[in-house]
């Protein structure tokens, strides 16, 4: 424990960020991280409890205590070394994921907890800053071969901890770029995409072979995923592989199959971001859905529906509303209930501060337009209320509040519903009953012999801490079942 009293003597401090009016001109990352004094006093508020509760409400278990002490006494390059001890891509999880960490931290009871995902950011940046993040190649060689189908954080994780103990990795992705939902479908300015290419480099200097625009599964099924793809078959896979490990994400948009759906101008909101995304990264589309002066409606309140939030207002939308069908939370969680658990409460993010409308209990009627072309959209108040029989809530519409508002376009953000399907199809494993590969976190393995899953494609949509922890304990897995026992950490 760094300073025993410095929860009482120091206040949380939130990252510097650049003004809404200045970011809005540009696509670049806006979150300054914290300079060493800074994140020091942060980390001299670590209690260091008997019972850290942060650990465990971190997905990938950082040892956070330990990384705090040291980064209190400026021991940057030990606290670089705990921090990677559990964590592959920490660069990646100090911008984007939402801490479940600082919920459950001890002084999140007074809901200033210690800010640990500003030092996780500090950490890494200094790290690569420093040079002191280099490849990690094996001392050895297996010559056993493993594929890894998906490029997201659960197949990166786990490709390079395998790539480590020493066996041929190759890491098969259908876009034309490596980073999976990384890459395509958060914004630059949340995640700078060279920080994906950083660590392409060094998987690569540790023997990970990539292998974009390679779809798997059956040649009938590649054209819908683009065209010019190379097609390699589970067949082929099973030849060439000793192991396979499926590590896709849950790619299936839920939709919503309201009247005028198919009317021009309402689009998943994957279609939207990823477009973008490929412009940012210097590409030329002939089809752009764009959301410059018009008027935006983002169906759906979570962290896609805010990154199309964000996106709008840079592209130079007229007006951006979004709606959320469930009841609005509360400002402030009773912590006394929740903690350390991940509370339900308002959640307001960078992208709202930029500007946006928001609404909740909010259902959608219809989409209305002329000539194939969307004009407007029909919503109505829903009323939420628990069925004293089941426990379930229902959904009741509420009289007299139906109306229209305009919308020139419509992104529906709504949420993933599992895996594409067509290539659990190819392999031929077993599914959950909601459509994910069937496998246990005690060995990752599917119902057939050999091949593996984890991340979105196992577990269905969730956070990248609960992907790159799901890649590491894959990789373990498969480490033993081709080598009979492993070094690698779960």
């Amino acid at each position: 424990m760094g300073k025993i009293t410095g929860f009482l003597e120091y206040q949380r401090l939130h990252e510097a960020t650049e003004a809404p009016a200045s970011r809005l001109g540009h696509w670049r990352e806006f979150v300054l991280r914290l300079d060493d004094g800074q994140a020091g006093q942060q980390a001299a508020r670590c209690m260091d409890c008997g019972i850290p509760f942060c650990n465990n409400g971190c997905p990938v278990n950082n040892i956070i205590p330990d990384w705090n002490d040291l980064v209190y006494h400026q021991q940057w390059r030990q606290a670089l070394d705990v921090l990677h001890s559990t964590n592959n891509f920490p660069e990646i999880t100090g911008r984007i994921c939402p801490a479940p960490c600082e919920a459950a931290c001890t002084l999140n009871i007074d809901r200033m907890p210690v800010g640990i995902k500003s030092i996780e950011h500090a950490i890494i940046d200094k790290g690569w800053e420093q040079g002191w993040i280099t490849p990690q190649p094996p001392s050895r060689k297996t010559g056993k071969k493993v594929a890894v189908i998906g490029s997201g954080p659960a197949g990166l994780a786990c490709a390079q901890q395998l790539a480590r103990a020493g066996h041929a990795v190759v890491v098969f992705e259908k876009s034309d770029r490596i980073g999976g939902l990384m890459r395509y479908g958060i914004p630059d300015f949340k995640l700078a995409k060279h920080l994906i290419d950083r660590r392409m480099a060094q998987l690569e200097a540790e023997g990970v072979e990539f292998r974009p625009s390679t779809y798997v599964g059956q040649s009938s099924d590649a054209n819908r995923h683009g065209v010019g793809l190379a097609v390699i078959t589970p067949e082929e896979l099973r030849q060439q592989f000793d192991a396979i490990v499926l590590a896709g994400g849950s790619e299936t948009p839920r939709n919503l199959p309201a009247p005028g759906r198919d009317l021009q101008g309402v689009h998943f909101a994957m279609d939207f971001l990823r477009q973008q995304n490929k412009i940012v990264a210097g590409d030329r589309l002939s089809k752009v859905i764009s959301a410059k002066d018009k008027h935006v409606i983002v169906i759906g309140g979570g962290d896609t529906g805010s990154d199309c939030v964000g996106t709008s207002n840079r592209q130079g939308a007229k007006s951006i509303t979004q709606f959320e069908l469930m009841s609005r939370p509360p400002e402030l969680e009773n912590t006394e209930l929740t903690w350390p658990y991940w509370p339900i409460k308002l959640r307001t993010s960078s992208s709202h501060e930029e500007g946006c409308e928001r609404d909740w209990a909010i259902n959608t009627v219809a989409f209305e337009g002329k000539n194939g072309k969307l004009q407007e959209i029909r919503i109505v108040r829903v009323d939420w209320q628990r069925d004293p029989t089941t426990g379930l809530m229902n959904m009741t519409p509420i009289e007299g509040t139906e109306t229209t508002l305009p919308a020139d376009l419509v992104l529906l953000a709504m949420g993933f519903v599992s895996p594409v399907q067509q290539v659990l199809d190819a392999f031929g494993v077993d599914r959950d009953n909601r459509g994910n590969a069937r496998a246990n976190t005690d060995d990752y393995r599917t119902t057939e012999d050999g091949i593996f899953a984890a991340g979105d494609m196992r577990r269905g949509q969730s956070l990248i801490v609960w992907a790159i922890r799901e890649g590491r304990q894959c990789a373990r897995a498969v480490d033993e079942f081709l080598m009979g026992e492993s070094v690698l950490p779960r």
